[in-house]
């Protein structure tokens, strides 16, 4: 198994200083760098302090001037807010930058409260047709002259300035949770980002399932790299698990305020869903976020991984950002990174 870790520029409350997110977030991106792992992704959301990620492939290029090794994802470009010759051209820029470091990650949107001031009028459900209107466009202006004539886009011969480094182009990652996704990643050789939330084990399971199904209807397809993501926490001491559930509940409440498109959300600061009042609010138990997130003392972070490597987890994707103070994201990563990932080797 190999480890990715996505991470935000996070900030959950107008006292936290955007200088230390900044700084922050980098040193952590570098401990990655240097602890072994494979991708770090950067996020794009719009006018949100939870989430500060407004141009994906800026943040990449800010990351890859500070480290070495370490490949670059974005975790994803939001297809409908984009024009492709934008997106062909800043994806090759990092590429070049980076040294060929480039994951390009595209996905249709999360948050309808971002479509209504991104794209007003567009519900976030369609956001997949752009998707998968623009992978193929972005492609092909990468390998030279392209004409476009399309449901959401046209434009007359253009081409991709610079061209990626990475031939015949950087390796491409769907978000995904449909089956039509799945379908959609095995058919376009794309490798897969998962995410089950707060989910039990049982959701990762589904989500391979619907990964075998895929593969079995579109038989010749190589298996893409499938990557399961969890909030994750490493702590020494068993009775520490409470500090990073609280500050779980704390940022998923806002996350359901944001997904639900609920409102109240003030100079970019989202306020906390009741919980108690959601049709999911076991999803926010204790209890079951301390099970079924990736939250643990070392030995017990490793019971949980083998589960998912046995599965046919790929990557384990590491989400540091969980509104966990910036002292106790650090113990973690270094726990994670000393103690965790030898288990893997």
């Amino acid at each position: 198994m190999k480890f990715q870790l996505a991470i935000n520029m996070e900030r959950m409350t107008p006292a936290i200083d955007m200088r230390d997110v900044e700084r922050h977030t980098l040193e952590m991106v570098q401990m990655a760098d240097e602890g072994g792992f494979e991708i770090v992704w950067s996020a794009e959301h719009h006018a949100l302090e939870m989430t500060i990620a407004p141009n994906p492939f800026q943040i990449l290029t800010w990351w890859a001037a500070h480290t070495s090794r370490i490949r670059l994802g974005t975790a994803v470009v939001v297809a409908p807010y984009w024009h492709p010759i934008n997106v062909a051209g800043e994806a090759a820029l990092v590429d070049l930058y980076s040294g060929g470091r480039l994951e390009f990650g595209i996905g249709s949107g999360a948050y309808q409260r971002e479509f209504d001031r991104m794209y007003p009028g567009l519900k976030q459900s369609e956001g997949y047709r752009y998707l998968q209107e623009m992978l193929p466009v972005v492609i092909a202006l990468w390998q030279g002259d392209y004409e476009h004539k399309g449901e959401f886009w046209s434009f007359p011969t253009a081409t991709s300035v610079p061209k990626p480094l990475q031939k015949p182009h950087p390796p491409i990652w769907v978000a995904a949770r449909a089956p039509v996704t799945y379908d959609y990643a095995v058919k376009n050789s794309c490798n897969i980002l998962s995410w089950p939330l707060t989910r039990p084990m049982s959701e990762v399971e589904l989500y391979k399932q619907r990964l075998d199904t895929a593969l079995a209807e579109n038989p010749g397809k190589p298996r893409p790299i499938f990557a399961t993501m969890r909030h994750t926490a490493v702590y020494e001491h068993k009775d520490e698990w409470e500090v990073p559930v609280k500050a779980a509940i704390y940022q998923l409440g806002r996350f359901e305020n944001l997904f639900k498109n609920l409102g109240d959300v003030e100079n970019g600061f989202a306020a906390g869903a009741e919980l108690e009042d959601l049709t999911n609010r076991d999803e926010y138990n204790p209890k079951m976020l301390r099970e079924n997130l990736m939250f643990g003392t070392p030995d017990e972070i490793i019971r949980k991984l083998k589960l998912y490597a046995e599965l046919g987890v790929d990557h384990f994707t590491y989400y540091a950002s969980l509104g966990l103070g910036q002292k106790e994201q650090k113990r973690s990563l270094e726990l994670f990174t000393n103690e965790v990932m030898p288990a893997f080797a």
